[in-house]
């Protein structure tokens, strides 16, 4: 079920009906203050909302007051082990820490650390991971390791609420997308608090991409899930573009072109590989949202490019331009994608504006056919 509570992350609301936020994390060491809020930057330029850096050693705490004072977005302290980390952390005015409970010092150096938080206005990241389960639990992950994932996050969470503490978010990652689904849902039923969605160690940007939207999809589209992070072993700027797609796949969030684009066949005479991997490369310089079509032939070229905005369909010696879910212009293929993008930008110049969509009454082949006596521009 979707999480009834919501919590504010500086100025992200997150929970209770608001938009899936998307984060990512920094892989620079947080000491270094030039690096740390370059990739921060960067990650903001490419849609990340809130972004979390590691404070493992005193001369990262060190660094969090001039990092928050040059973010652009809200910065998380990710803390382990050392509660007097996570002091620090709130007094340099981060937007939340996450801390795991079980590892900070026991139940006096958690108060300790609730009581800053709650003084600050502050909320908190808690939660379990597959990787570091309390070892009072090992049998009970033994049989059930999604079971052990949620106990020990239900744990946390009662300690919390009994410090009267109740601003804070949960996950319950784990690199096994069966278990990392199953812990989530079995969650989501016993708490009202906002779910943070993770794979967590998904891997290299192929595998760790598909691992993600399996795992993250499957939640998502039953309305589980207030933030995610896809953890990639690569740039986190790619965590936070496939976060996006993963987003926009599900028509939970909207960020920059969509292009959707035939798998090729044998009636394929244009090389559509080639025409939508340039398109795509284009595409990326698009802030604005629409939908762009790529498609090889007469098949299924009218009517896929006529549920999108723009599209594409190419021929031997000719292509095709659509717009709104008309034929545009019969033009030659050399110069088919120039055309496209010639009329991408002069309608969002115009103000974008989408006119009344016609459905297509007409097989595609014979709409193809009908294409076809278009004069070549």
């Amino acid at each position: 079920m979707a999480s009834e509570r919501q919590i504010q992350v500086g100025n992200v609301l997150i929970g209770s009906g608001a938009p899936v936020v998307v984060q990512s994390m920094t892989l620079t060491k947080t000491h270094d203050v030039e690096a740390t809020t370059a990739q921060i930057a960067a990650l903001a330029s490419a849609g990340c909302e809130i972004v979390r850096v590691a404070v493992p050693k005193s001369e990262d705490a060190d660094a969090l007051p001039k990092i928050v004072r040059l973010s652009p977005i809200p910065v998380i302290a990710d803390i382990h082990f050392n509660a007097s980390l996570a002091l620090r952390a709130i007094e340099a005015g981060v937007a939340a820490v996450r801390i795991n409970p079980g590892n900070i010092g026991g139940p006096d150096k958690v108060a300790e650390v609730v009581r800053a938080a709650q003084r600050a206005g502050m909320p908190m990241r808690i939660g379990a991971n597959s990787g570091s389960l309390p070892k009072h639990l090992a049998d009970v992950a033994q049989r059930d390791q999604a079971e052990a994932l949620v106990e020990a996050a239900l744990e946390e969470v009662r300690l919390l609420e009994s410090l009267g503490f109740y601003e804070f978010k949960i996950s319950v990652k784990s690199s096994h997308v069966p278990t990392m689904i199953r812990a989530y849902r079995m969650l989501s039923e016993k708490v009202p608090y906002p779910l943070h969605l993770g794979v967590t160690e998904a891997g290299t940007p192929y595998s760790g991409s598909i691992k993600s939207a399996v795992g993250m999809g499957a939640l998502l589209v039953d309305g589980i899930g207030d933030t995610v992070r896809v953890s990639l072993t690569a740039d986190p700027v790619e965590e936070v573009k496939t976060a996006y797609e993963i987003l926009k796949a599900l028509g939970l969030r909207e960020r920059g072109p969509v292009m959707i684009a035939c798998p090729s066949c044998g009636r394929d005479n244009v090389g559509v590989q080639t025409l939508a991997e340039e398109v795509e490369e284009r595409l990326r310089g698009y802030p604005q949202h629409f939908e762009v079509a790529v498609l090889g032939c007469a098949v299924n070229g009218p009517g896929e490019a006529g549920d999108a905005d723009f599209g594409i369909a190419g021929g031997r010696d000719v292509g095709f331009v659509y717009a709104h879910g008309r034929v545009l212009k019969k033009v030659s293929s050399d110069i088919l994608i120039d055309e496209l993008f010639h009329e991408i930008d002069r309608w969002i110049a115009e103000g974008m504006h989408r006119p009344k969509r016609l459905k297509m009454a007409k097989p595609a082949a014979l709409a193809m056919a009908e294409a076809s006596l278009i004069p070549l521009e």
